[in-house]
């Protein structure tokens, strides 16, 4: 298992460094003129040359990207220009509000996709697995900015159920900062009246972004579910009389699940990566309303650095898969 991890950890390294080089020169290579939007409209043609030396931006590309590589491996992603803050400090803030979006919208995906997959498989040709799809080729081509918004229109303002956006109310104090994830802070304080509005306000994001994924891993759940059935050794503890339910969830359940744990594990990276549409839709105050401000703003060092680390996050979390996958096969562990 360790040889198995050194690999996969060894494979992680040409990945970054190309994700460096790819990021920096799209970013510096893109038309626009950054040092004129932050100066103002009214700057000398002096404080544009002042600010363009304060934050490098008068040195050729490779010498900007050797400043940019030096000082990332100091954990330092650079000076945002609109702002004048690192924007380490800034990815570090909004950071939690994202992970907690995309964490409640995989865990919808997964508690209600792998389930329905499973049942689906067991009444394939029937009018519930002709429903489900049904819904999943809904779910998938709706677009998600356009579900946010339904869901706003109904549940918002026709139903008066939930709220339009943002993570709390103006008026409500956050819980003391802990995970930065305010449901989990808001229980790890005991405040449940916080937690429950939290909740309120999680729940719309969390669903508009859930649908896509959930519709693919229950797809996929069915038609692994579907082949694992047709196994010899599945026939055989049929034949032996073995329990229905120790059948699905020893023999066909785990075997199938390893097959959809890798769709999870690109799922939780392009959830990452597409955050922006729905954090606009909602205020969620996340990396990718963050990033949209910076794109309008021409302030390429936020976008490098979100970029970086969500590409550093989707990597680490197929590592993750990897490993679980080779727990659940040990097969390949010696591939």
């Amino acid at each position: 298992m360790l040889l198995f991890l050194v690999r996969r950890i060894l494979l992680l390294i040409p990945v970054i460094i190309g994700l460096t080089i790819i990021m920096f020169a799209i970013a510096r290579l893109l038309p626009g003129d950054p040092v004129g939007l932050a100066a103002g409209p009214n700057a000398t043609q002096v404080e544009r040359e002042a600010l363009a030396q304060e934050f490098g931006l008068d040195r050729p590309v490779w010498g900007q990207y050797a400043t940019y590589v030096t000082g990332l491996m100091q954990g330092d992603l650079g000076r945002s220009l609109l702002t004048r803050r690192p924007v380490a400090a800034d990815i570090a803030s909004y950071l939690p509000a994202t992970l907690e979006l995309v964490f409640a919208a995989m865990a919808i995906a997964i508690v209600v996709g792998v389930p329905l997959g499973l049942l689906t498989a067991i009444w394939r040709n029937r009018w519930p697995d002709y429903l489900s799809q049904v819904v999943a080729i809904g779910a998938i081509s709706m677009p998600r900015f356009f579900l946010g918004l339904l869901l706003q229109l109904v549940f918002a303002m026709w139903l008066l159920w939930l709220p339009l956006g943002g993570r709390l109310p103006i008026v409500v104090m956050p819980p003391p900062f802990v995970t930065g994830f305010i449901t989990v802070d808001a229980l790890i304080a005991g405040d449940f009246s916080t937690f429950v509005t939290a909740l309120k306000h999680l729940a719309m994001p969390a669903i508009a972004l859930s649908l896509s994924p959930l519709a693919t891993i229950m797809r996929m759940m069915r038609s692994s579910s579907i082949e694992v059935m047709a196994q010899d050794y599945v026939m055989t503890a049929r034949a032996l009389g073995l329990p229905r339910r120790k059948i699905l969830t020893r023999a066909i359940a785990r075997n199938a699940f390893s097959a959809t744990l890798t769709v999870i594990g690109l799922y939780f990276g392009w959830l990452l990566g597409g955050t922006v549409l729905v954090e606009t839709v909602f205020d969620w105050p996340g990396l990718g309303l963050y990033a949209t401000k910076a794109i309008v703003s021409q302030d390429m060092m936020p976008v490098i650095g979100v970029a970086l680390v969500i590409g550093l996050i989707f990597v680490m979390a197929n590592l993750l898969i990897d490993l679980a996958y080779g727990l659940i096969n040990p097969k390949v562990r010696y591939a």
